[in-house]
């Protein structure tokens, strides 16, 4: 569903009144405010419409490229709602979660925080990024929840030993591994960069989308014209993956 910036209500589906855990995922690993990392005014909205209906526990997980502490940043965001626990991937318990495709594209097994499989509802939510030409939404923000220190540490910018793999493989991977409730994608602006995660242009778009993350950000790429290839990788692998249940 696409939303205007402006007015946008977060209104939780009935499951987040019975979740006991709630996990929110901003893209957050830079000291840089919105557009290039989720703003405190979307999380703070979220949270409330939560709190209207839930008294669950809410976490934020976020890491960072090359495994640095998530918490300075997430106090130069503004990051400091109450009530919210504000986790580090790097201090999280990692558990090695098998990849359900019968034949992954890239990534048969992925470690990931444990905690994010004991929360009942995950939500992603993610300022819209054009990185090199290609969209980067709410499913590519799920490449920060991995641990830097297995897959490249330092190297292209935290997770070189998957971009060596095919970004877009190993997303639609993590898409059928870490199956997220919902996607957000914060669209008031546009955030178009080349090489530098930080520093690009930034364009007025005045929308927001919200929905499953795979029809999310297939819907913010039509809408936008953005190339945003793991969708069609997504499909292909839906397509092979439904036949054989």
């Amino acid at each position: 569903m696409i939303f205007k910036a402006s007015e946008f209500v977060f209104e939780p589906p009935a499951v987040v009144s019975r979740a006991r855990r709630v996990l929110i995922k901003p893209s957050a690993s830079y000291p840089v405010p919105y557009p290039v990392t989720t703003s405190r005014d979307m999380l703070s909205v979220i949270i409330d419409g939560i709190r209207r209906v839930s008294d669950a526990d809410i976490i934020l997980l976020e890491g960072t490229p090359g495994g640095g502490s998530i918490q300075p940043i997430y106090q130069a965001l503004g990051y400091n709602f109450p009530r919210v626990l504000t986790l580090d991937v790097k201090d999280c318990i990692w558990v090695e979660v098998d990849n359900p495709l019968p034949k992954p594209l890239a990534v048969p097994t992925f470690w990931v925080p444990n905690v994010i499989l004991s929360s009942d509802y995950l939500i992603t939510v993610a300022p819209l990024k054009v990185f090199q030409g290609r969209g980067s939404l709410s499913l590519m923000n799920l490449l920060t929840l991995l641990p830097s220190s297995k897959y490249g540490g330092g190297d292209r910018g935290g997770w070189g030993d998957l971009y060596e793999l095919g970004i877009g493989n190993v997303i639609a991977d993590l898409y059928f591994t870490l199956p997220f409730d919902l996607g957000i994608i914060e669209a008031s602006q546009k955030f178009i960069t080349q090489d530098d995660p930080t520093r690009g242009e930034v364009e007025e778009c005045g929308k927001g989308f919200i929905g499953e993350p795979f029809q999310v950000d297939g819907e913010a790429s039509e809408t936008l014209g953005l190339k945003t290839g793991y969708l069609d990788l997504i499909r292909t692998a839906k397509a092979g993956f439904e036949t054989n249940l």
